[in-house]
């Protein structure tokens, strides 16, 4: 079957894209001597994940312990959680992940890492921890090298957990700073750092700039979208997932709908100097989408010396790619515009 047969709306992979997308990455990361640790959280398929490990990743970032779970179950034997996992309710699932992968954890308090603690006495296994600093984007972490050090200290003597290093999301002004000075105060308290992670995919190309950095977290980049192209990190011929979408009415000259609205799309924006509305129709650049109902994508056309007919289909980069994959319960996978598959999305919806 050819990819315009497929009935609408529907996310398109090109593999050829994906393998060029990922090949990239991890020869970059090669070079520049830095430990790769994707980010499943844009593809949810474990066929990526074991792809990316099979390339030279050291394993695998995922979100929520169910997420994870669906990713050990698949063969991944490293995983990073870059959530906080708090709360008794978590300690069962936590404990059964650890029995299953090599498990870390960051975290940026003692509640966390008490959690983790208890989950780790459950499963018999150590669990490893990152401790995690806020550089510069005010989400979690800690603020300074000695509440690091303080989380540290208190893994050393809380049940089977062992310090690993210290991470950030994103990496902000303060990494390189946040990073030297811990360093030299844990010299100092002889507590080895043996993982400085950072992401994510806007800015990756210059993360071997950053002394200290040993590992970077990407997700994005397997498929790229408007985000990234608008960042200076992809181009549009490397982005590798597109929507097909077609024209179900124009109710007027400068007006058409889609049948692609916000259970297809994202919602998300991207600035302002990237571009207007709800994701690029690439077959008519000049169009906008001004707005997304459920089923509805609303398109402003009044800047179009050509104009789509009713019926005719269209692609559309998304804004945010990771968004459109946890929207959807399948991908069609193709090669040269001919399908080649249709995967189950198996780890989307894992919220916990």
């Amino acid at each position: 079957m050819r990819v315009d047969d497929l009935d609408t709306p529907v996310p398109v992979i090109d593999l050829d894209r994906v393998e060029h997308n990922l090949a990239k990455m991890q020869a970059y990361c090669d070079r520049h001597g830095l430990a790769l640790r994707p980010h499943i959280k844009t593809h949810k398929l474990p066929q990526f994940a074991r792809r990316q490990i099979e390339l030279g990743a050291v394993g695998i970032t995922c979100q929520k312990i169910s997420e994870a779970l669906v990713m050990a179950e698949a063969g991944c034997a490293d995983i990073l959680i870059t959530y906080p996992i708090v709360g008794a309710s978590k300690i069962a699932p936590l404990a059964e992940l650890a029995r299953k992968t090599r498990l870390t954890v960051s975290l940026d308090n003692a509640v966390t890492l008490d959690t983790v603690a208890a989950a780790a006495h459950e499963a018999g296994v150590e669990i490893g921890i990152l401790v995690e600093f806020d550089s510069g984007d005010g989400r979690c972490g800690v603020q300074t090298p000695d509440e690091a050090l303080a989380l540290a200290r208190r893994a050393h003597g809380n049940g089977p957990l062992a310090f690993r290093g210290l991470m950030t999301y994103p990496r902000g002004p303060r990494t390189v700073p946040f990073v030297a000075a811990a360093r030299a105060l844990f010299d100092g308290a002889a507590i080895p750092i043996e993982t400085v992670s950072v992401g994510g995919t806007p800015g990756c190309w210059d993360t071997h700039e950053l002394p200290g950095v040993t590992e970077l977290r990407v997700g994005t980049y397997i498929y790229h979208d408007r985000a990234t192209v608008a960042a200076g990190v992809a181009t549009l011929d490397e982005c590798a997932v597109h929507v097909r979408a077609t024209v179900v009415s124009r109710p007027t000259e400068d007006r058409a709908v889609l049948d692609s609205g916000s259970k297809t799309l994202s919602s998300d924006r991207v600035p302002p100097s990237a571009g207007e509305g709800y994701g690029l129709i690439l077959d008519y650049p000049d169009a906008v989408i001004v707005r997304l109902n459920e089923e509805h994508a609303v398109v402003d056309l009044s800047r179009c010396a050509v104009k789509p007919a009713i019926g005719e289909r269209v692609r559309i980069l998304p804004n945010h790619v990771c968004v459109v994959s946890n929207l959807h319960d399948r991908m069609a996978v193709a090669r040269g515009g001919e399908l080649v598959g249709d995967w189950p999305v198996a780890a989307r919806g894992c919220t916990r």
